[in-house]
Parts: structure tokens; sequence; C-alpha cells
């Protein structure tokens, strides 16, 4: 019973700090990192030094996109 008041006033003191909107599972999380998306397979990726070696490597005969010509 104890344990159950600690949770209620931890989410209580959560939404009065403005924490309650971040994700809160480890999915989540990792998607909401995941912020550049591929043009030609849709696949997503965390920042754009990925991204650019993911379409060097995955899409060599496509021209790069502007956002990665200069990363």
């Amino acid at each position: 019973m104890a344990r159950g008041h600690q949770k209620e006033l931890a989410r209580q003191r959560n939404d009065k700090n403005g924490n309650s909107n971040k994700p809160t599972t480890q999915k989540g999380t990792a998607a909401a990192s995941l912020t550049y998306q591929c043009s030609v397979c849709k696949a997503q990726m965390g920042d754009p030094k990925t991204y650019k070696l993911h379409f060097e490597n995955k899409h060599p005969k496509n021209e790069l996109p502007a956002e990665l010509k200069d990363v």
C-alpha cells in the first residue's frame, strides 16, 4: 500500500514539473530519437551522419539529397 502512495506522489510531482510529456518506454524513446527518414526506402535514422552512410551504401545510383550534401 505504501508503494502505491509513493507512485502517486511521484506522478503528481512529475506532472507539476512538466515531465509527463516524455516517452516512458524504451520503444517510445527510441522512436522519438529517429528524426531522419530515407527518401528512397523510408528507413529511419537518428543522425545525419548515419543517414549519409546509409544513403551512400544502400542507394549508390541515386543522387544524394540536398540535406546531406553539407554533412
